[in-house]
């Protein structure tokens, strides 16, 4: 059994853990208001030019844009959003692990973009190739961050590198629930919407479209990343609560062993007291 010196040691070590971490889970906490505010701005505003795409599929359009073209598919793309840091349980683990799930059973080439260095550094052990790679967007990302992102996306897609794009990001639901999920982001799908009434646009809808559908890469893109950082903090705040809990079952357990230890150093101090007086009469 350790002694008391021994385990006091441990006590003050996983104390000064305890410490850290619920530091860090307060932190968490204060970020994950601020991503779920920005979130929250980001989303209506993706509902709403989702509408206007279903207004512009009913108006007739004289060409075709280049983000609507559906080839045939040989070269897939994935532009996978990951965090640049860890301590935030399994956040980054279970997309990478739907990630290389679907890798593994699409029969086409696969490349990758990666956001964030989780997903680049686990990816960077096997053979795929990389296309590019953004890191250190911050806590906080912009929309300009977003923008460039989009416009390398859509370089390659025109290019003829990438026949089909998805989005791998983790949903946010709560700060204890965040879901894993694959999206299409090109080619762009025309949404089916319900025929109603007719509208007369100005400008024409090809000038529309051509202004509107690289936006809507950006602004999915964008939504993207903001729903991966909600997830990445409420991950963070939630594994650093755990932590935090864990800390003070072990000093708990710490302290009854070191009240063991005592009280057996205690006992046996006594019965050498007591044999030694004995031996004596």
């Amino acid at each position: 059994m350790a002694g008391v010196r021994d385990i006091r040691r441990r006590i003050r070590s996983v104390r000064n853990m305890q410490q850290i971490t619920k530091a860090m889970k307060m932190v968490s906490a204060a970020k994950l208001r601020k991503a779920q505010q920005k979130l929250s701005a980001a989303r209506p505003y993706a509902r709403q030019m989702q509408g206007v795409l279903e207004r512009l599929s009913q108006a007739p359009v004289d060409t075709v844009h280049p983000l609507l073209v559906k080839r045939p598919v040989q070269k897939v793309v994935y532009v996978l959003i990951t965090s640049d840091g860890g301590l935030c349980g399994g956040y980054n683990a279970n997309l990478i692990r739907k990630t290389s799930g679907l890798i593994a059973e699409t029969p086409q080439e696969v490349k990758l973009v990666t956001v964030g260095r989780k997903g680049r550094d686990f990816f960077r052990r096997g053979k795929i190739e990389f296309l590019a790679e953004f890191v250190a967007l911050g806590d906080a990302p912009s929309y300009n961050q977003a923008k460039e992102i989009a416009q390398e996306v859509i370089r390659l897609y025109e290019r003829g590198e990438a026949d089909e794009v998805y989005l791998m990001y983790t949903e946010f639901v709560s700060a204890i629930n965040q879901r894993p999920v694959q999206v299409k982001l090109l080619p762009i799908e025309k949404p089916e919407g319900k025929q109603g009434k007719q509208y007369i646009f100005e400008p024409s809808p090809d000038e529309i479209l051509a202004s509107l559908l690289p936006k809507y890469v950006e602004t999915q893109i964008f939504r993207s990343i903001l729903e991966g950082k909600a997830s990445e903090q409420g991950a963070r705040m939630t594994a650093m609560s755990s932590a935090t809990d864990n800390a003070a079952d072990m000093i708990d357990r710490l302290s009854l062993a070191m009240n063991r230890a005592r009280q057996a150093a205690i006992t046996k101090e006594i019965s050498e007291i007591v044999g030694g007086a004995a031996a004596l009469e």
